[in-house]
This record gives C-alpha cells, sequence and structure tokens, in this order.
C-alpha cells in the first residue's frame, strides 16, 4: 500500500539554541510541564528502547514515573524481558512522542535499579488492585489462558484480605542515568525541514 501521500504540515516552529536552558534537566522539565498543561494525552508515556544479547533491539511503551537531576526513573518487573536485556546491556534509550507541541525528545544513558527503599516508597502509593497486579503478573512470559491470571488475582486478593500488600522482591525502580537528550521539533521552511537540538548531560546517580 503506498501511503506516501499521508503527511501533514507542521506549523510551530523549529527550535534555537538560544531559547534553550543550559541545564538539560530543566530543559526537559520546561517541555513536560508544556506537555502537561496543554493536555497532552499520557504525557509521561515514553518508548524505551533496549537491545538484547542477540543484538535485536526492542521497544515497549512504560510511564515516567520520577525524575530529576540525577535521572529518570520507571518501574517494571524484573522478570520481564526488558529487565533482563538492560541486565545484559544497559545502554538504553528513551524517546517521548508529544505529537500535538509537534515535539519528540530522545534521552540516552546506562540504567541501573534504584534502591529498594524508594521502590517500597512508591510501591505503597499504587492502588490496592495495581499492587495486587504486580504479583501476579508474568510479563513476558507467555499464558495459556486470560482465565489463569485472572483465578491468580483472585488467591491472592483472597490471600491479603484487609492488611497490606508487601513489596514484591521481583518488582521496582529503574533509574536512566542521562547522558545525552536530543530533540527534533517540525517546522515551517520551504523543504519542511525539522530542527533537531542535542545536549551532552553531565548528571550521575
Amino acid at each position: 500500500m503506498d501511503i506516501s501521500q499521508f503527511r501533514r504540515e507542521y506549523l510551530k516552529g523549529g527550535m534555537s539554541r538560544t531559547d534553550l536552558a543550559k541545564d538539560p534537566v530543566k530543559q526537559f522539565s520546561l517541555w513536560f510541564d508544556q506537555a502537561r498543561t496543554t493536555h497532552v494525552p499520557d504525557p509521561t508515556a515514553m518508548i524505551l528502547a533496549t537491545v538484547g544479547s542477540n543484538g535485536q533491539p526492542s521497544q515497549r511503551t512504560v510511564l515516567l514515573k520520577y525524575y530529576d537531576e540525577n535521572g529518570f526513573v520507571f518501574f517494571t518487573n524484573f522478570g520481564s524481558r526488558k529487565a533482563a536485556e538492560i541486565k545484559d546491556n544497559n545502554r538504553v534509550s528513551l524517546l517521548f512522542v508529544w505529537l500535538e507541541l509537534e515535539r519528540q525528545v530522545i534521552i540516552n544513558g546506562c540504567a541501573q535499579k534504584i534502591s529498594t527503599a524508594e521502590s517500597a516508597k512508591y510501591f505503597m502509593t499504587r492502588p490496592k488492585e495495581s499492587q495486587l497486579a504486580a504479583w501476579v503478573s508474568s510479563q513476558s512470559h507467555r499464558l495459556s489462558s486470560r482465565q489463569i491470571l485472572l483465578q491468580k488475582f483472585q488467591e491472592m486478593k483472597t490471600k491479603i484480605g484487609e492488611g497490606k500488600v508487601p513489596l514484591p522482591s521481583f518488582w521496582g525502580d529503574t533509574g536512566l542515568n542521562p547522558q545525552k537528550l536530543n530533540s527534533g521539533r517540525g517546522g515551517k521552511a520551504a523543504s519542511m525541514t525539522g530542527s533537531s537540538i542535542q545536549k551532552r548531560m553531565r548528571v550521575g546517580r
């Protein structure tokens, strides 16, 4: 199928280095606040790219849970494919796509597990059903039927009852120690070329 005619004009303008904050994390914060306040759907959604031991890249959407001068943090099941690939090769890439703003932000760096204390602190803020789901989730593992998953969920719900749900040892947060930030934006020009800015990031956890 020829889809070469599917296109639109990008009218929000490009970028200039003189318009950017010197601190890349501060600049990201400004862009993120813009995405949030202009009601971009799911502004925390980001594509996480990893590479397997066979050299095959893979991608999936995860949610940014917090960020600061030390890095960008998301949560995952340590038994998942992405966790296994990060363990083998911790060089990963994050991609935020905010189409309403005609902007994308790419952050490259190295991922690592964060402390159990930080994981537990966030885990306790999740709805109880989400906490229970973390216990029965079998990410990247095939189930013979959805019914099995629902049955495991009900069994865990009955077992916990009204008590607190403990943090699973196989679930927690992963932080990306950023090394480079790249942002691209469509611009109105005769040739409709986009603009791209790169910033080296000197922060560390």
